[in-house]
């Protein structure tokens, strides 16, 4: 048996499936690409069984094709970020112990050294296809299919495991609730390492037969570009693009602004997430494009768990109710279920939440409470909808969709020759949700700016993690146990 993915796709051939700046492929070039890349993967082995595959990719047909083909193969999908410096791709590659390495050419010669160093049998998309006729292994639902890495309260990023089957759970879940057919065609500017996009757009696109329309990156001039073409129906993203689409719009002359203000609005459904969308940017787009954009609430481990309606009222600054197959409550610090109106930390319990932290059977047991998942978000429910207030921890930030730990940033920065001592903070801001900042302790006779500190940085953090504003003091502030005490710092900014 093939995966339910390959084995819709194989119903519809002839159809396009994805869409790129330069071309278009049909779902029949998909599967025919990604059984000769997994071909190529399989060797002379006949399954890899579970296999960890690293590869880096520019968003596009290829990406694609790889993460089908490492299915296809047994494999299990390790998606890097292609902006991340050396160190953020070592720890991802080395934790999951990946023993293949698939790379663009653009990002040979970081990859390369690192499979040298690892011993990973090391692939470009350039000599990925083989022509042989092999047959495919049969993959079972119940067998690990990714491992995307997230920030924890824990320093370093964990590997969330999700096996098919819970791709499917999410999958199925978002398509029945959004309305997703094979007529919909669906504009993707999404990053390819993270839930959002690879997911929410890219899996349920092609799980419906509809076309997936990607754009190497995100552009703000490019994006307005595509829309005002027409025939795209959804477009989904973070507050900060919406943000991004609102400047260039405003710079533009009024014929074409009218123009893409019409576009807009015959798209059936745009959707916002991954981070809390400021009313002002809500009410601003409704402005321009007639959508009040739907907001939907859901993190690695889990997929989506809440949403407002696709159809009916949605209320601004609210996450909605809950996703078919998905169950949710809110508990005190006791564990105890708490009362409506009154506000409770998430949990979630349903056929999409993830098997494992990768090799992390601790950090895996702690996160769950009688086979509910913890997800460290507090809320309430108001007339029916939830409405998250923050995270439990004040060491978790969410920037720009990405939740980041403020603990791995400061054990980086404090690796830096003139930091004595730090500590990062997320600072409210209304166009990346929480902007990461850090107050600094230097050395005696030190002097450091924002600039090359940034620049320190970027060898060694992803760049949505490093400080974008810094104050210097002589002493952080602490309590009487020493502890630095956040909010104090928080308000520095």
């Amino acid at each position: 048996m093939d995966l339910p993915l390959i084995s819709r796709a194989q119903e519809n051939p002839e159809k396009i499936a994805i869409v790129t700046p330069e071309n278009a492929f049909t779902y029949g070039d998909l599967l025919e690409i990604s059984r000769q890349i997994a071909t190529c993967l399989l060797s002379n082995s006949q399954d890899l069984q579970e296999q960890r595959v690293a590869f880096a990719i520019p968003s596009g047909f290829e990406y694609v094709a790889v993460q089908w083909g490492v299915w296809r193969a047994g494999g299990i999908a390790v998606p890097l970020c292609t902006s991340h410096p050396r160190p953020e791709l070592e720890h991802v590659i080395y934790d999951s112990q990946a023993s293949i390495i698939i790379a663009h050419p653009n990002f040979e010669p970081i990859l390369l050294s690192i499979a040298q160093e690892k011993g990973c049998r090391f692939l470009l998309t350039t000599e990925i296809l083989s022509t042989q006729e092999t047959s495919l292994p049969e993959i079972s639902s119940d067998r690990r299919a990714l491992i995307l890495y997230t920030s924890g309260t824990t320093g370093k990023p964990k590997g969330v495991v999700t096996t098919h089957q819970n791709i499917q759970a999410q999958v199925t879940s978002l398509i029945d609730a959004w309305g997703w057919t094979s007529d919909d065609k669906i504009l993707h500017v999404l990053p390819l390492h993270h839930i959002h996009g690879i997911i929410n757009l890219l899996t349920c696109a092609l799980w419906s037969g509809a076309q997936c329309h990607i754009l190497p990156k995100f552009d703000a001039e490019a994006v307005w570009t595509r829309i005002g073409q027409g025939n795209l129906t959804l477009f989904m993203a973070v507050p900060t693009i919406y943000v991004k689409l609102i400047t260039a719009w405003e710079t533009l002359p009024p014929e074409q602004q009218k123009a893409l203000s019409k576009a807009c609005s015959q798209l059936r459904l745009m959707v916002s997430g991954s981070a809390a969308l400021p009313l002002q940017v809500l009410k601003k787009w409704q402005d321009i494009s007639g959508h009040f954009l739907l907001e939907r609430y859901g993190m690695t481990e889990i997929g989506m768990a809440l949403s407002n309606p696709l159809n009916g009222q949605r209320m601004a600054g609210y996450v909605g109710q809950l996703l078919p197959g998905v169950e949710v409550r809110l508990v005190d610090e006791q564990g105890q279920l708490v009362p409506s109106g009154t506000p409770g930390e998430i949990q979630v319990k349903s056929p999409g939440v993830f098997l494992e932290y990768w090799q992390k059977p601790e950090a895996t047991a702690k996160a769950f409470q009688d086979g509910w998942f913890c997800t460290g978000d507090l809320a309430v429910v108001e007339q029916g909808n939830y409405r998250i207030l923050g995270r439990l921890s004040v060491d978790i930030i969410k920037t720009g969709g990405y939740k980041v730990s403020a603990l791995e940033i400061e054990e980086t920065l404090r690796t830096h020759p003139d930091i004595k001592d730090c500590a990062v903070v997320g600072v409210e801001d209304e166009e990346w949700g929480q902007r990461v900042c850090g107050a600094l302790v230097l050395h005696i006779g030190s002097h450091l700016t924002l600039e090359s500190l940034r620049n320190w940085a970027k060898e060694r953090l992803a760049v949505y993690k490093i400080p974008t504003k810094i104050v210097t003091l002589d002493d952080l502030p602490r309590n009487a146990m020493g502890k630095v005490t956040k909010p104090k710092v928080v308000e520095l900014f």
